[in-house]
């Protein structure tokens, strides 16, 4: 039977009958609309139909299978109740890292990644503690089930993930063993890239009746769009962002995240190093919506930072520059992001960031929807300097060229007259202004420990992407009893801007940076000491207090003075002006996961 091509509508995962705690997994990993493939395949696993998804890697099938399976799972029973085959090892590891995290919230759901050339013994233990959800390579499934570790007989759902992959590789004995062994009541899901005849036997052997889904490659590569991928550490990406922008002197373009968190993090941090930004998410309303965008149509500021749903179906044709500062959820994704620039027959850049694992990510959307990408190296404090010093020079030559400037004979008649050398006049003037621009430049990041923010191994622009890694990092089980409490979130990847070197918890010595004063009792003249609830134990740093107070005020970044950072408090020094609306702004707002709770501090502190 062929497959039916499946309409490219998307759903918001609200409107796909789902638990409050998979919606709540889900807005943390940042996904506000589902994929066509997740729209449409989800509803049908939930149905309790066996389903033909073609679908590449790329395209968001991962979540749209994990989601519903997770949903599936019992957490009552201690036996295996899900049991995913992937071709490889590296793709066994990335379905159970999602699946983790889709289940975070799932109270008692234990996974766990099998697979050759991990330790039989840490497999042993999840299997023996009662996971319900498998993820592995079916010649180590096969082995489990020969040695008895393994058992099948409460299995709900059987899902083939990359099938035509798993059969070149010649897994096809494996997996009809596995089905043969497998009870006839389970739910069997089938996804793979192409469907030949070998799948359509099996499809035909083993299924009921199945839904047949085909998702179509799109492929939208934009000619205009010269497009740049940069490996890039997590907590480096801010720095890496300001080097391109400064490099490339940008002025106008949009910068994508995954969540709404990080618009509201980054658009503070963008702000309180000078730059001129506004942000778009799910969480802002129409009204304000509406400001915004005029604002940005009408050049009001430099960048828009936004999720995709709040970008979809933005107006604006001239667009500089996009940067995908997270990776976006699906190669469909990635492709509307870029084609917002290189539009009208102009040019446009797109610059993309990955760090670790979603370099594999990347590539399969690259294969998925045809992408012609390269790899790109992240500019130097040198090459951002000189862009720096040639921008200037070309301001200064436009304005003699165009004569629009005031003349001042007269002040350099007299500084002519007291014997100082026209050159020497040029030189002060241009050391006065490009001081004057570097106070309200872009703060620079501090170094890291070992000297300097670190970045991933990237070569020159015009380097082929790097081959897949030979070994892959360990996957452990995800293990959360049914009588635990809910785990924490884990902690929000830091910016380029976090120290490195966390201090011991015994040290309550301030924290040195370019704010610190050696004793609290100078405090400047007209600055007012603000006492705030957070502190080297939330890995504060100074640029997170001025980015925040600059973000939530409007504020400029100077109105922020010295600031003492202890193990359980910080005090900061703001204009005393200023200091009234800082506090009103402050009040409730989260910084590392703690609701502020500021207070003026008293002038002994």
């Amino acid at each position: 039977m062929a497959l039916t091509p499946w309409c490219m509508e998307k759903l918001r995962f609200t409107e796909l009958g789902l638990s409050d705690e998979i919606l709540k997994a889900v807005d943390k990993m940042g996904f506000e609309e589902a994929s066509p493939i997740q729209s449409a395949v989800i509803p049908t696993i939930l149905g309790g139909k066996d389903v033909v998804g073609q679908s590449s890697t790329g395209s968001g099938k991962t979540a749209a299978f994990a989601i519903p399976a997770i949903e599936r799972v019992d957490p009552k029973i201690r036996a295996v109740q899900v049991l995913v085959l992937c071709p490889t090892r590296e793709l066994a590891v990335q379905v159970a890292e999602e699946m983790g995290k889709l289940a975070l919230f799932k109270r008692g759901v234990m996974g766990v990644p099998i697979y050759g050339g991990q330790s039989y013994e840490r497999q042993f233990r999840a299997l023996a503690a009662g996971a319900q959800v498998v993820i592995g390579t079916p010649g180590r499934v096969m082995d489990h089930m020969e040695r008895g570790t393994l058992k099948l007989d409460k299995l709900k759902l059987v899902i083939l993930d990359e099938t035509d992959r798993m059969l070149d590789m010649g897994f096809r004995d494996d997996i009809e063993k596995i089905l043969k062994s497998v009870p006839e009541t389970r739910q069997l899901l089938f996804f793979s890239a192409t469907i030949p005849r070998p799948i359509q036997d099996l499809i035909g052997r083993y299924s009921k009746d199945p839904a047949w889904i085909r998702i179509e490659s799109v492929a939208q590569n934009a000619p205009q769009v010269e497009q740049t991928y940069f490996e890039v550490d997590r907590r480096s990406k801010i720095e890496a962002l300001t080097r391109l922008i400064d490099v490339h002197d940008f002025r106008y373009g949009i910068i994508f995240c995954s969540t709404k968190i990080m618009v509201d993090d980054l658009d503070e941090h963008l702000h309180a190093r000078g730059y001129q930004t506004d942000r778009l998410h799910g969480d802002i309303s129409q009204t304000q919506r509406d400001r915004v965008m005029d604002k940005f149509r009408r050049r009001g500021f430099e960048f828009l930072v936004a999720t995709d749903v709040a970008a979809r179906g933005l107006d604006v044709d001239d667009l500089e520059v996009v940067f995908n500062f997270d990776l976006p959820n699906d190669a469909e994704d990635y492709t509307h992001r870029i084609g917002r620039t290189g539009r009208a027959g102009r040019k446009g850049q797109a610059f993309t960031f990955v760090s670790g694992q979603e370099l594999y990510k990347l590539q399969s959307m690259v294969r998925w929807a045809k992408l012609d990408i390269r790899r790109g190296k992240i500019p130097s404090l040198d090459e951002v300097e000189e862009a720096r010093t040639n921008v200037f020079f070309e301001k200064i030559r436009t304005t003699l060229d165009a004569k629009k400037f005031k003349p001042h004979d007269l002040m350099i008649d007299r500084l002519l007259d007291q014997g100082y050398a026209s050159t020497d006049i040029c030189s002060a003037l241009i050391h006065m202004l490009q001081g004057a621009s570097a106070a309200t430049a872009p703060a620079k990041a501090p170094k890291a420990a070992g000297g300097g923010v670190q970045f991933g191994t990237s070569t020159s622009a015009s380097a082929p992407a790097p081959a897949a890694a030979k070994h892959v990092k360990p996957a452990p089980a995800w293990v959360k009893p049914a009588a635990a409490a809910t785990p924490a979130p884990a902690p929000k990847a830091e910016s380029a801007d976090e120290d490195a070197a966390p201090m011991d918890d015994d040290d309550d010595r301030p924290r040195k940076s370019k704010y610190d004063r050696a004793a609290r009792t100078g405090r400047e003249a007209g600055m007012a000491t603000i006492f705030l609830n957070v502190g080297r134990k939330d890995l504060i740093t100074p640029a997170d207090i001025v980015g925040k107070i600059a973000g939530v005020t409007r504020l400029p970044a100077s109105v922020v003075g010295a600031i003492d950072i202890h193990q359980r408090h910080v005090l900061v020094d703001v204009a005393a002006e200023h200091a009234p609306l800082i506090l009103q702004k402050l009040a409730g707002i989260k910084m590392k996961s703690t609701a502020l709770e500021p207070a003026m501090a008293g002038p002994e502190t």
